[in-house]
Parts: C-alpha cells; structure tokens; sequence
C-alpha cells in the first residue's frame, strides 16, 4: 500500500477550511452591522424625523405628504395676541410634530400669509398664522405676541397633544420679520426663526443663538436689504446657523404670495433644525448658487454637518 507523504495534510486542510469558514461569517456580520449602522439606520434613529425622504420636487410642491386640517382661534379666546388660524396634520400616526407662528407685517393680516399654512402643516409641522393686537403694532411687540402665540399653541390650544413643545420655530413678514428676531432674542430655546423681508430698527443681533435664516428682496423700497435684511444677518453671531437668501426680482410683498424659493427653502431650514433631519442638509449645502430666483446666498452649512 503507498504510504500518503504528508500524513498531517487533511487534518491541517479542514483546520485551513474551518477558519475561512469563521472569518467568513465575521466578515459577513461586519458588513450586516455596517449596513445596520449606516446613513439610513441614523437617519431612523431620529425621533424627530417625519416623512418620507425629501427630493427637490417634493420640497418645491404645493402640498407635502401630510394631509391638513385646520382650525380658527378667536382673539376674544386668547390674551397677548390677535387670534389666527392653526393648520395641521390630521395623521396621529407618526407622534408629535414641532410647531411655527407666523406674524403678518404692519398694516397686515393674517390673510396676507396664509399660504404658508397649509404648505407648511403638509410637509410635517403644526403651523399658526395669526393676527396682532392692532395692524400698527412695532417688531418688539410682534415678537412678544409670537411668543404669547406658540405658548397659547403648546398649553391650551385644541392641537396642544399633536405637538412637541421642545421644538419650535417663528417666522414673520416685514415688522413680524423684524418680531420673529425680537422672538429668538427673547428665547433662546427656539429651534428656528425665519424673518421674511424683515423691518426693524435694530440692526444688530448678537444676543440670537437660534438658527435664523433671513429672506431679503432684491427689488425692496419698504425694508431695503441694505439697511435691513443684510446687517439683520451680519449682525448674527458667526458661530450661528445663519443665511441670508436674497430673492431675484422681488418686492417687500413677494412673501405674501405663493412662492416656491421661499417655500423649499423655509421648509428645509425647519426641517433641519425643528427636525434635526439631516436629510434635508442637500438643500441648504453647498451653498444654493444664484439662480432666476436667487439673486444671492450666504450663509454656512448647518454646524454638525
């Protein structure tokens, strides 16, 4: 009988075998950890998160995924403000939602930016559109009201259980621009503010720690962006989550109408720093370039980016 020369072979062989067998199933649970672990199981780790993926189109939409419902309050109902309209989501199903006021300009109502009601509450957000106390009311006492209005919102209002108190944001047009600042300054907890075409006689806002993003017109006699919108931003902290969008072609009224740059642009802001959903981050970085509606960006991408 012929003797096998190497008597150890088989034994080392299936030793050989076993151990590319293990590191083959440690390799296959690194990457099954891997996948678990990546961009998209953080994304899903985010409480906040509502919605589906956003895409340049569905940012840009009339409507978000969310259906709406709303509400009128009566200013003969609530103190410190003039009452106003609450749109929000009609689904239960997804938990609470952050929440936005917005104040109308001098002279104004809340008729004049309405729009944003609807628009907004359907991408995922309780939204308030309310009335002051009087049309002539100044930017200080808009702020005050804008934040009577969001405590109204999150303790006694009809919709109070369909919102996270924690997350909460202002916007405003014109003297309510200029209120959402006086807002954030008198708040730091705010999550956002977004001042459109905003008015107000104090330039510089260097007590504001909430992530602003300022809309100026390029076409603006009522606030002109060189003595309001620009230093309102310049005069924002460095280390703040801050821009400025410089609207091409526009008036101190274009955020009384349907407009889909200010539209894409408030809910990507919201939804990065009410949401924390970084999903949104493509929006605002790298920097949106000018554009035919888009007469000037600055800013810096979101912080943690």
């Amino acid at each position: 009988m012929q003797q096998n020369p190497h008597p150890h072979a088989a034994p080392v062989l299936r030793r050989t075998r076993r151990r590319l067998a293990g590191l083959t199933t440690a390799v296959a649970a690194v990457l099954a950890l891997g996948t678990l672990t990546g961009p998209g199981a953080q994304a899903a780790d985010n409480p906040y998160e509502r919605g589906p993926a956003p895409t340049q189109s569905s940012i840009e939409a009339l409507r978000g995924p969310y259906s709406v419902a709303d509400t009128s309050v009566s200013s003969l109902s609530v103190t410190g403000f003039g009452g106003g309209t609450v749109y929000y989501p009609t689904s239960t199903s997804d938990g609470t939602f952050g929440a936005v006021v917005i104040s109308p300009g001098f002279t104004a109502y809340q008729s004049s930016i309405s729009w944003l009601g609807a628009r907004l509450a359907s991408q995922g957000f309780v939204v308030f559109t309310i009335d002051t106390n009087t049309t002539l009311d100044q930017p200080d006492s808009r702020g005050r009201q804008l934040l009577a209005a969001l405590d109204y919102l999150t303790e006694r209002s009809s919709v109070r259980g369909r919102i996270d108190s924690s997350r909460l944001g202002v916007m405003g047009h014109s003297m309510g621009g200029g209120g959402s600042l006086e807002a954030a300054k008198s708040r730091p907890s705010l999550q956002a503010a977004i001042p459109l075409t905003p008015w107000n006689l104090d330039k510089s806002w260097p007590e504001v720690s909430t992530p602003t993003l300022i809309f100026g017109a390029d076409g603006d006699t009522v606030a002109p962006v060189a003595s309001h919108a620009e230093p309102f931003y310049s005069g924002l902290p460095s280390g703040t989550d801050r821009a400025y969008l410089e609207l091409n072609n526009a008036t101190h009224f274009s955020p009384n109408s349907s407009n889909t740059t200010i539209a894409k642009y408030s809910i990507s802001w919201l939804k990065r720093f009410i949401d924390n959903d970084t999903r949104y981050e493509q929006f605002l970085c790298p920097l949106p370039r000018p554009s035919l509606t888009i007469e000037e960006y600055r800013g810096n991408c979101p912080h943690g980016s």
